[in-house]
């Protein structure tokens, strides 16, 4: 820890200098879950113009309970990336607290997060998604939007080799975002149902609109492809004349992603949108054991470079460390940005 200390002041001071800066560029990061999550937290260091658009595919939990009693979006993934948005100050810190606050009980409220109850309520109230998580982020402080990628919930659906432990040959669809987060086959590819989910019009306008555009990190097949899966919001990112970063994980994921290397997660994302390129993809140096290959299959899947950095916390559990990776989002930013202020 304390090796890494002069590192981190340099960090700060950095991200520090960024948001001091007159413009910032207009980001949007899409993903979901945990994720996402860091990405916003890093995101919002370093620029003020910031969109999050989050996957509606959850089925478990408190998200999975409210969809299916009361037909309405998941909220679980739109909340925690309200949370991250918060800002550090004491109103930040205990909005997001609460949000995230779930309840203990041997009733019909247990495990219920509280912000999931605020953000159904209101669309309830409102009628309006978009609305109704502007008004939350309101509330919140929120240092950016949060959208949902596509307006009705989605189903995902998984054909995976050997599901079934008795049966590791038999490719089976596996149906649900936690039951297919957790199999324990190789996950083959990936689609949702309805197979041509409407997107948010403010989702694709915020894509089409932006100066940078950040895919991942996150779960690979659950989070992040399924963004690619939304008709209109894979056109918006193809078509884009934002610059692109694919961030990639720190590890595999157990049962999702057993066993890839950096290149087998670049492969697969390609076989669902072959015509989508990225301008950089960024991996932490430690988490990268053959850079030539890796930076060979970003060549020439998508055209991008490689940039490797130290983004991962410093206590060794696979996460990122928000203010490490905000000071690699800023580098790439200005290393393969426009020339000047920002618009």
């Amino acid at each position: 820890m304390t090796s890494r200390t002069p590192r981190m002041r340099r960090v700060r001071r950095l991200v520090r200098g960024s948001t001091q800066r007159g413009a910032t560029p207009k980001v949007v990061a899409l993903g979901g879950g945990m994720g996402l999550s860091a990405s916003l937290a890093a995101l919002r260091r370093i620029t003020r113009d910031l969109t999050a658009v989050v996957t509606v595919a959850d089925d478990g939990g408190s998200s999975g309970r409210l969809r299916d009693e009361l037909g309405v979006l998941p909220p679980g993934d739109l909340r925690k990336a309200l949370a991250a948005l918060c800002g550090d100050d004491d109103w930040g810190q205990t909005w997001a607290r609460v949000i995230q606050h779930r309840f203990i009980s041997g009733g019909e409220l247990h495990d219920h997060a509280v912000g999931n109850l605020l953000i159904v309520a209101l669309w309830e109230q409102l009628g309006d998604h978009v609305q109704a998580l502007d008004l939350v982020g309101k509330l919140l402080g929120a240092q950016g939007r949060v959208l949902p990628m596509s307006a009705v919930p989605l189903e995902l659906q998984a054909l995976v080799r050997g599901h079934e432990e008795d049966r590791p040959d038999e490719i089976s669809t596996v149906r649900g975002q936690a039951t297919v987060a957790l199999t324990r086959g190789e996950v083959q590819s990936v689609h949702v149902v309805p197979e041509d989910p409407p997107a948010v019009p403010e989702a694709v306008e915020a894509v089409r609109d932006a100066d940078w555009v950040v895919l991942g990190p996150g779960s690979w097949f659950s989070s992040v492809i399924p963004h690619l899966l939304v008709p209109q919001l894979r056109e918006a990112l193809e078509e884009t004349k934002a610059r692109k970063v694919l961030s990639l994980n720190l590890a595999p994921q157990p049962g999702e992603t057993d066993g890839f290397s950096p290149q087998r997660h670049l492969e697969v994302l390609a076989r669902h949108a072959p015509k989508l390129a990225f301008d950089v993809v960024l991996a932490d140096e430690a988490a990268v054991p053959d850079r030539e290959s890796l930076t060979g299959t970003a060549k020439r899947l998508f055209g991008g470079e490689v940039e490797l950095a130290a983004v991962a916390a410093p206590d060794g559990l696979p996460r990122h460390d928000p203010e490490l990776l905000a000071a690699a989002y800023d580098r790439i930013f200005r290393m393969h940005g426009r020339i000047g202020p920002w618009r």
